[in-house]
């Protein structure tokens, strides 16, 4: 077996450092392994598509960049019938908000992450997919917080991830809620014609770079964590923003969390956002959890 390493990344990723990202490639190299490094892109600095990346020979794939590029790859994939756990992947923080690798204690330094890769343990990932094979990583979710992303997103270059953070207080301070009906499992958890602020649904803890969704949300324990929220007055949504930064939203009567393994949500015009990307409105959608369909290399414990 070849011990080649294909690291792939993206120029437009939130912290992308070309000198970092050599860095680590040396690293990886004086850890015996031969490392070859995939700008996806077709810009004239980039050396191809992501197709053109995972058509090459390759033992081990790295993913530097954030939660939007982990799902782009994990998607492609999966679509390609290639997702396995038994060949796991390793990650390079180099996003925005970086939330799938906070939630498996994945260092955020680029360096310090990439010693994982030559020392960690594969750690079965749970995957979440829609209806129409969209794949979810880290957490989807509908109406405020991804209308909070949008907002944010004007703030992003200046302020990083706290710019989710202003984004979600202006959101709050502003959105009144859309028509939602979510079913979990079969059975209905909420809405059902009325108005709500938001829907969840995670696999890993947090969303726009350490806001706290889903603080037990587990990544492999073959559930997903479904978060509700009903706060529609306008003291109401602007006290659910602060406490969703400081992780004790569910405090709140007019927010519901439950868990399941099949997700069902309504609500045609509310704005959907999957790993921190904004896909448009959910519409009617299922998302199922497929457990254990991927692997990532996670610190090892002692």
């Amino acid at each position: 077996m070849s011990d080649a390493t294909l690291v792939l990344t993206h120029a437009a990723s939130g912290s992308f450092d070309e000198s970092v990202l050599a860095q680590v490639g040396q690293m990886l190299d004086e850890g015996g392994r031969t490392v070859r490094i995939h700008r996806v892109g077709t810009g004239p600095t980039d050396d191809g598509p992501l197709s053109a990346a995972l058509g090459e020979p390759f033992d081990r794939l790295v993913i530097a960049g954030g939660d939007g590029a982990v799902h782009h790859v994990i998607s492609e994939l999966d679509a390609r019938g290639r997702l396995t756990p038994d060949r796991p992947i390793g990650l390079l923080p180099m996003g925005t908000g970086n939330d799938l690798a906070r939630g498996i204690g994945l260092p955020l330094d680029p360096p310090d992450a990439a010693r994982v890769l030559l020392t960690g343990r594969p750690r079965p990932m749970d995957l979440l997919t829609d209806d129409g094979g969209m794949a979810v990583v880290n957490a989807a979710h509908a109406g405020m917080g991804a209308e909070a992303n949008r907002r944010g997103q004007s703030f992003k270059d200046a302020l990083g991830s706290l710019g989710y953070a202003v984004g979600a207080v202006l959101a709050g301070a502003s959105t009144s809620g859309w028509p939602m009906r979510v079913e979990i499992d079969g059975r209905l958890l909420a809405g059902d014609g009325a108005s709500l602020l938001m829907v969840g649904l995670a696999v890993g803890t947090t969303i726009g770079g350490g806001t706290p969704l889903a603080p037990d949300a587990d990544p492999s324990d073959g559930m997903a964590d479904v978060v509700v929220v009903s706060a529609t007055g306008p003291l109401e949504r602007v006290d659910f923003a602060r406490r969703l930064r400081r992780g004790d939203q569910q405090e709140r009567d007019d927010v519901l969390v439950s868990r399941g393994r099949r997700i069902t949500v309504a609500g045609a015009d509310a704005p959907l956002n999957v790993d921190g990307e904004l896909v448009g409105p959910v519409g009617t959608r299922t998302w199922t959890v497929r457990p254990g369909a991927w692997s990532v290399l996670a610190p090892s414990t002692r």
